[in-house]
């Protein structure tokens, strides 16, 4: 199910984004969108590995990186300085569509795993299209409406894609947001259990049972 979920969103971007003469055979331009991809892929199982760390601390590290990346390419190409005004444009986009974006995702990787995030995200084109209708005045045509159902065909499936089997947990400590239940049954010293969501160190003794799980953050053995 979470193969086929996948497949579905993706080909129902490739529908969203599909117009008729814009492909053309420049190898260059392939090669770069196919590197773009595998970087993105490797950003993002890497990213799964920081995902139990603090999501803003992440963020700002990410971010830091990339913004002085980008400024050694400008420098480097010879690129002229941008206006004040296009500079605070930029600087206020990338707070909304990379800064709070890569918080949001930070949580979604914890939460999901690598594979079903990498699935819900690719769903940004489907979003982007509802955008424009109001926004842009947009028409929505046919190929937008064969993608739409294509996405939610794909998100239905990655919601029901859980898989169950006999696994083990070994000992882990650990500090994160959440509620107690399976996996986190203990005590607070001279404190009633606490059943809203909250966050501290805390230790999970070693575990075998078998239930309905993801790829998520306690869930990340091998098959």
């Amino acid at each position: 199910l979470e193969l086929a979920g996948v497949l579905a969103i993706v080909v129902a971007a490739g529908i969203l984004t599909y117009q008729p003469g814009a492909i053309r055979g420049d190898l260059v331009g392939i090669l770069a969108v196919l590197g773009a991809c595998f970087c993105w892929a490797v950003d993002n199982n890497l990213s799964q590995r920081l995902s139990l760390r603090d999501p803003l601390v992440v963020t700002r590290i990410k971010t830091l990186g990339a913004g002085l990346g980008m400024l050694g390419l400008a420098v480097l190409t010879s690129q002229p300085w941008p206006s004040v005004w296009m500079t605070l444009s930029a600087l206020l986009l990338g707070l909304v569509s990379y800064g709070v974006s890569l918080v949001f995702d930070m949580r979604a990787l914890r939460l999901l795993g690598a594979a079903r995030e990498a699935g819900f995200f690719a769903t940004a084109p489907f979003i982007g299209a509802l955008v424009a209708v109001p926004v842009l005045r947009e028409r929505w045509t046919m190929q937008d409406a064969i993608a739409t159902v294509l996405m939610l065909l794909g998100i239905a499936l990655l919601l029901r894609a859980h898989h169950t089997h006999a696994h083990r947990h070994e000992a882990l400590e650990h500090d994160h947001v959440h509620q107690h239940e399976d996996h986190h049954d203990h005590r607070h010293d001279g404190e009633a259990v606490l059943q809203e969501p909250h966050a501290h160190l805390h230790l999970h003794l070693p575990l075998t049972h078998d239930h309905p799980h993801l790829s998520e953050l306690h869930h990340r053995h091998d098959h």
